[in-house]
């Protein structure tokens, strides 16, 4: 028995494995459809329809307009370009909360802007961010999962407050940690800015999205070819776009009952572990527009999937499942509470 029939991976958090309908559809444009999507003839034409079929996938399950979804190299990219974006393009200073990604927290810091404590929840303190702004913020990010806890910031409270104590400013969430658990739609109707990374829904790395809504501008990161109407200049990484809108695709259907099964994952161990549980019914997956091979999943493949992030906020569980005879069994169970409070970030060893 190998370490890997014994061993079950539980950091989707940091990055999830590939979809297996996301590697078919990348694989015709790594090989025989290799064709640059700026160029003008048949061939390049051919990719570029696929390019703006799959930023139509992606629209519809942020729930923006095609013409708001920016493709990226990663969140890291995306988060950079929403915040760099807006101080150069506008001036003024940043806010952003105390336990953000370091893709949002360093941009902040290092342009002189503000950073707002959080609460034992890693959340942000709505009393203190509306201290922190005035008439010079022009951009405030703040997350809509906390990457290292899995607490859920009210975006809707923090919209009210920005627009309320600094009416100019822009609101940028990074929202990589968001897709597996919640309505992305949702998210993006209170924010200017949204950012994503394909690895962490099942797509690859290498891959990011930037919603700009509409409206907002913003100085562009790359200077170069003029791609993502000069939003975000390099060639199309055709491959990696294709594969993320069918991840997202999937992930988007997968949601509710995903979400479910965790659910009943962190609270019931008698039935979620075992090898003959049941779960409820997925939607059916439409393939009009992406014709893959889809299989069902194995009670080890949906314990697999369960993220740090579906945790309740505050603390961590940390999970140890091994394998013994064909069952599923709970080696060891530990709590862990953050307590983030004039800290940067939270951090378990």
């Amino acid at each position: 028995m190998t370490a890997a029939d014994t061993l079950i991976y539980l950091d989707h958090a940091a990055t999830t494995p590939m979809r297996r309908e996301a590697v078919e559809v990348m694989l015709p444009f790594l090989t025989e459809r290799f064709a640059n999507p700026s160029g003008s003839h048949r061939f390049a034409r051919s990719v570029r329809q696929v390019v703006d079929e799959a930023r139509d996938v992606v629209a519809e399950a942020v729930g923006c307009q095609p013409g708001e979804v920016v493709f990226t190299g990663c969140g890291t990219e995306s988060d950079n370009a929403a915040i760099m974006g807006v101080l150069q393009r506008s001036g003024g200073i940043g806010v952003c909360a105390a336990a953000e990604h370091h893709a949002v927290l360093h941009p902040i810091e290092h342009s002189g802007g503000r950073v707002v404590p959080v609460d034992s929840a890693a959340l942000i303190d709505l009393d203190l961010l509306a201290a922190a702004l005035d008439e010079t913020v022009s951009v405030v990010s703040v997350m809509a999962v906390n990457n290292e806890v899995g607490s859920i910031t009210p975006i809707g409270d923090v919209e009210a407050v920005v627009r309320r104590h600094a009416p100019n400013a822009l609101l940028h969430t990074d929202a990589v940690q968001a897709p597996c658990w919640l309505d992305l739609r949702g998210i993006t109707s209170h924010v200017d800015l949204l950012a994503l990374s394909a690895h962490k829904f099942g797509g690859p790395k290498g891959t990011g999205v930037l919603v700009v809504r509409q409206g907002t501008s913003l100085e562009p990161l790359l200077q170069g070819g003029g791609q993502e109407r000069d939003r975000r200049s390099g060639t199309h990484n055709v491959a990696g776009i294709v594969a993320m809108a069918e991840a997202l695709r999937l992930t988007d259907i997968e949601r509710v009952a995903d979400t479910s099964e965790s659910k009943g994952f962190a609270t019931d161990w008698s039935t979620t572990c075992s090898p003959n549980s049941t779960t409820s019914s997925r939607p059916s997956i439409d393939r009009s527009r992406w014709p893959v091979r889809r299989t069902s999943a194995s009670p080890a493949s949906r314990v697999r999937r369960c993220s740090i992030s579906s945790m309740k906020p505050a603390f961590v569980h940390l999970l140890h499942l091994h394998v013994r005879a064909g069952r599923w069994s709970r080696h060891t169970f530990s709590q862990r509470w953050a307590s983030t409070s004039g800290t940067r970030s939270v951090r378990f060893g």
